[in-house]
């Protein structure tokens, strides 16, 4: 029996380009997942009879929300669902579901990196045909129809048994609960060379994983250790659990502070990674060396061909505009495109589509390629360890070897957190003022080439995306990037991403900080931070 309920709109339900995240209880708020869902379902045309994926990271009212989903798409018309076993997909997996399967689409169930529990975060996410996250068009229709929505469907029948693999019918619709990590394995070891990565295993390279009791838990365990061969004692935190364990589940150096630690031990396994609350981003660490998200997409790129899924080259490499230049110099020599795009995968998905592009990153630690239409955090672990298997050598000398290649690109980003909003928006707009007169201008011993508001012209459907982040950019190849985040009344976050190309190997051992100083002081500068904010130092640098 499908029932209509009466609701009111909720005036807060505009999805970013990661969908809706809100705190728990204001998805509690009775109505208030049914009007989103609903408000989806709305959007869209011709899925009657349909497939739908369905999944999340396993954070906290995960399930409920997949039963209250299964429900709707019932009494929507979907002909049948796909949910993982106990709720649970990785962002990439689900990707590669609505791709293998050719779904009409997927509800993703997850706040990325942000920490989950009763009172943390939780979000709702709709992918489109191609794996990919919904496109402005559509995220724009969402929020519009939400704005007025009235009431939603749902189908009355009992939940539906989450952790028992198998196939039923409820509603008029069939519920396929599947194993949520078979066919993800399956597809990376199309593209990878398993054998190889077992044997340089066995031979005694010791890899570590922290999955941070999130998603990648499970893909994890059937990947590295029942496929690779990787010792389970060292494969961490591999439950997922609803809250994270207490942590925030983001790879990075704050977070991973502990992985971090145990790799720059004197008795340190030869790889380390980790990866986050959904299993879209990657950290990866070698013996005594942190790879930076930036240096890692040039490596993969650079080495990419020696996996067999990548033996014919690249069709072109994508950065987002904040990520550094290195990628860009690896696509010279390699003699393939090589595009800058604004933050958001959507901007990829274009270009990965239309086959102008194998592998793309952001400097946030997402990495991906054209096997799915998500950033995915274990592909990118996966084809490192490709890469070490076939070279025979160790994180370290492939970093070192690189920048030997192609020179070191120095890069960092301080952030400059709760900054008064009219202070920072009056930073920015002083500062793209003066663009005009900065060509030529000495600050320090660094000269302005030129300065820009990043204007980016999609070369697949013709969109314009303008005031993307303003850009400063240095004779020799520095560079200065500033972008503001979350303006609203509780204040803005000023991120400023500094780079410095640096060709002698001589002083490629220089500490990030060091060599970027003139480029540091130099933001000081031009912008007047300490003026404008009255900070004296970033709240976080990363």
């Amino acid at each position: 029996m499908t029932n209509t309920i009466t609701i009111t709109p909720f005036a807060d339900q505009k999805p970013g380009t990661s969908g809706l995240r809100k705190k728990v209880p204001v998805f509690q708020t009775p109505g208030y997942t049914e009007a989103f869902i609903q408000s989806i379902f709305d959007s869209l045309e011709g899925y009657d009879g349909a497939t739908l994926v369905i999944g999340g990271d396993g954070r906290f009212y995960n399930r409920e929300v997949i039963q209250t989903a299964i429900r709707m798409a019932a009494a929507n018309g979907f002909g049948r669902v796909l949910v993982g076993q106990g709720g649970i997909l990785s962002t990439p997996a689900a990707s590669h579901l609505i791709r293998k399967y050719e779904a009409f689409g997927g509800l993703i169930l997850s706040a990325s990196h942000n920490p989950g529990g009763p009172t943390e975060d939780f979000g709702i996410k709709y992918n489109v045909a191609n794996g990919g996250p919904a496109p402005e068009k559509i995220t724009d229709a969402i929020y519009a129809r939400s704005q007025v929505i009235d009431r939603y469907l749902i189908a009355d029948f009992e939940d539906v048994d989450l952790d028992q693999i198998g196939t039923f019918e409820a509603g008029g619709m069939v519920i396929e609960v599947i194993d949520p990590v078979t066919d993800y394995a399956e597809l990376m070891e199309t593209l990878f060379d398993f054998d190889a990565i077992r044997t340089m295993i066995a031979g005694g390279f010791k890899v570590t994983f922290d999955a941070m009791h999130a998603v990648t838990g499970p893909y994890a365990k059937e990947i590295l250790v029942r496929r690779l061969g990787v010792d389970p004692a060292l494969v961490l935190n591999a439950t997922p659990l609803e809250d994270f364990g207490g942590h925030h589940p983001d790879p990075n150096l704050v977070h991973a502070k502990a992985l971090y630690d145990t790799m720059m031990g004197a008795d340190a396994p030869d790889f380390g990674a980790a990866s986050d609350g959904d299993g879209d981003r990657n950290l990866v660490i070698g013996r005594g060396v942190f790879v930076n998200p930036s240096d890692s997409l040039a490596m993969l790129a650079a080495n990419a061909h020696l996996a067999p899924g990548y033996k014919v080259g690249l069709k072109g490499i994508a950065r987002s505009m904040p990520t550094s230049g290195a990628a860009d110099r690896v696509a010279e020599k390699l003699g393939v495109e090589m595009h800058e795009t604004p933050t958001g995968w959507k901007f990829f998905g274009n270009l990965l589509d239309a086959g102008r592009c194998t592998i793309c990153g952001e400097e946030s630690a997402g990495t991906g390629s054209d096997h799915v239409r998500e950033k995915d955090g274990l592909w990118a672990i996966l084809l490192w360890l490709n890469i070490l298997a076939v070279r025979g050598q160790s994180v370290s000398d492939i970093v070192n070897d690189h920048w030997a290649t192609y020179g070191r690109t120095f890069y960092s980003r301080h952030d400059y957190e709760a900054i008064e909003s009219e202070k920072a928006n009056q930073l920015m707009q002083e500062l793209e003022a003066r663009f005009p007169d900065l060509p030529g201008q000495s600050v320090g011993p660094l000269t302005v080439e030129r300065a820009d508001s990043f204007t980016y012209h999609d070369p697949v459907d013709g969109s314009t995306s303008r005031n993307q982040g303003l850009r400063i950019f240095f004779e020799g190849g520095a560079r200065l990037v500033f972008r503001l985040s979350g303006t609203g009344t509780s204040g803005a976050t000023l991120r400023i991403y500094m780079e410095r190309h640096e060709p002698d190997p001589a002083l490629h051992q220089q500490e990030a900080q060091a060599a970027l100083a003139p480029v540091i002081k130099a933001a000081e500068t031009l912008a007047g931070i300490r003026e404008r904010t009255g900070r004296d130092a970033p709240t976080v640098i990363t």
